[in-house]
């Protein structure tokens, strides 16, 4: 069973909302999974890009609270330093789909001000704990400015002894899972996404 959050979207909503309403939705299923024909003891939390950022949040914001317990989280080349700091945000400024100036856009429309972007609830990267934390698979792309930074959180699952999983799919943009009708690494990446799930379930 897949559930998406329609979460609230910026400008008109700026953080710390859409990280509201994905903890709340994490929550409701927790505690609800019977009233949707859910499994509540094997719940997991994904997704790409901001959405990588917004789960990666919440496993954070769901440990911390005591609950509710994840078994996985699938982490698809997923924003988790919003300093914009790592090297690939240099080298891969321009020319390939995300740019630099696309993402300062994104970040002015969605924080309220600059010291959100050392908020570990925008940049998960940031916490001062991340341990105990669940397994993780996390995927980049080898030419997109999140590359760098995808990586840096997967090394820092790994250092505070999270069982992780890291594929970097060299060649290929940001974005390009939605590329499966034109572009076979996509297919194969998605296959890998579940299986790496399918494995987090079991």
């Amino acid at each position: 069973m897949v559930i998406s959050v329609d979460y609230r979207l910026a400008p008109e909503h700026k953080f710390p909302a859409a990280v509201d309403d994905a903890l709340a939705v994490t929550q409701w299923i927790a505690s609800n999974s019977a009233t949707v024909g859910a499994d509540g003891s094997r719940l997991a939390v994904g997704g790409d890009s901001a959405g990588g950022n917004l789960a990666a949040v919440t496993a954070l914001l769901a440990r911390d609270l005591g609950g509710p317990d994840l078994v996985f989280q699938l982490l698809l080349y997923p924003a988790t330093d919003m300093t914009m700091d790592h090297e690939s945000h240099t080298t891969f400024a321009t020319g390939y789909r995300l740019t630099r100036p696309v993402m300062a856009w994104s970040l002015t429309n969605y924080l309220r001000d600059g010291t959100d972007m050392v908020d570990p609830r925008a940049s998960p990267i940031l916490a001062e704990d991340h341990s105990n934390l669940p397994p993780a698979w996390v995927m980049t792309a080898g030419f997109d400015p999140l590359r760098d930074e995808g990586k840096a959180y997967a090394d820092t699952l790994s250092a505070a002894g999270v069982d992780v999983e890291y594929r970097c799919y060299d060649g290929m943009i940001h974005g390009f899972l939605g590329m499966t009708g034109a572009v076979d690494v996509a297919r194969e990446a998605l296959a890998d996404a579940g299986q790496a799930l399918t494995k987090g379930f079991s």
